[in-house]
């Protein structure tokens, strides 16, 4: 088994390969991570190719022999770059797959911005059935381009693919600094923008977090999944067969209701909340199907994201890095 990860020094990219050498279900694995602007070091069990995905000989060279992709480079408010990296290249990944006569699994990690997040309003909860709804903005557009490129080449050429639709991927302190009213607040909304400056100060010296309100003054309710869930569904999806030609949603249980998050952290924190109105609207990702194809379970609830990241102490060689905004 020969796996190309594309994304490879990212977030989900380094979980995934960590977990893969340290699986013994994985013993005989090797990795081949795709690296372009961020190199890995080669090791016995992973060498390293650089260059872009949007390049078809970088593209032919990294697929050779390879039995499974990973897919999870992406590109997010780029307009000058996000049609190279997701339709470009995962074309020519694509491409390459297909002729690849020892391929065996195509693995996307695509993303809920395909079904709108939080800008639209649902009628129930967001399933696999769920039509495709991209917000405004490139990013978006491209996690649904990725999707339907991905379900046309098993039309077309019967490839076994497979996506995971995830939310917003945590890990570490992520979802603390999601919270912050400080300008080093992780992903959006901007908490700074949406009250009066000096309010803003005083909740960011205070640690006052936001209870974000949808478009009927209810708490939103927001999905995410923590980084070591949607690691494990991966490997849950790895060669099940299940799997092949299959969207699955992949996140937590239920989505964080802000309200609720400002009760606990009221508890356990002694943090007080502001009440930060909106027009985005409540969005609960169905899990089931995973669940009850792959047999995978989520970890991480409300509770454990917060006291994860709230507990988390940085080691003085793991400075906190945003290579992007969320």
């Amino acid at each position: 088994m020969l796996i190309l990860v594309t994304g490879p020094s990212g977030k989900v990219g380094s979980n995934l390969i960590r977990a893969v050498l340290s699986d013994p279900r994985f013993a005989s694995a090797r990795i081949r991570a795709l690296c372009h602007n961020r190199m890995l070091q080669k090791t016995d069990r992973m060498d390293v190719v650089k260059g872009s995905i949007a390049d078809p000989e970088t593209v032919a060279a990294a697929m050779a022999g390879v039995t499974h992709v990973v897919h999870l480079a992406t590109c997010k408010e780029v307009p000058e770059t996000v049609m190279d990296v997701t339709v470009k290249g995962m074309f020519w990944l694509l491409e390459a797959f297909r002729k690849n006569p020892g391929a065996r699994q195509f693995l996307l990690v695509g993303g809920d911005a395909a079904v709108g997040h939080f800008f639209y309003r649902h009628p129930g909860p967001v399933t696999e059935q769920t039509p495709h709804m991209a917000y405004p903005g490139c990013y978006a557009l491209s996690k649904v381009l990725e999707e339907v490129m991905l379900t046309q080449y098993g039309i077309q050429y019967g490839i076994n693919g497979c996506c995971l639709r995830a939310p917003w991927i945590m890990e570490k302190d992520d979802f603390r600094f999601s919270l912050s009213f400080g300008d080093d607040v992780f992903g959006g909304p901007q908490w700074n923008t949406m009250v009066a400056r000096d309010v803003a100060e005083r909740c960011r010296e205070r640690g006052t977090v936001p209870l974000l309100r949808d478009a009927d003054g209810a708490p939103l309710k927001r999905n995410f999944v923590h980084v070591d869930d949607l690691v494990s569904a991966i490997l849950a999806a790895i060669d099940h067969p299940a799997a092949r030609s299959q969207l699955f949603n992949v996140c937590m249980d239920e989505p964080v209701d802000y309200g609720a998050l400002a009760r606990y952290l009221r508890e356990t924190r002694q943090l007080d909340a502001i009440d930060i109105p909106s027009g985005y609207h409540s969005t609960w990702m169905d899990n089931t199907k995973a669940k009850a194809l792959l047999t995978w379970r989520p970890e991480y609830d409300l509770k454990r994201l917060v006291d994860s990241a709230w507990d988390y102490k940085r080691a003085p060689d793991d400075p906190r890095k945003v290579w992007y905004p969320g």
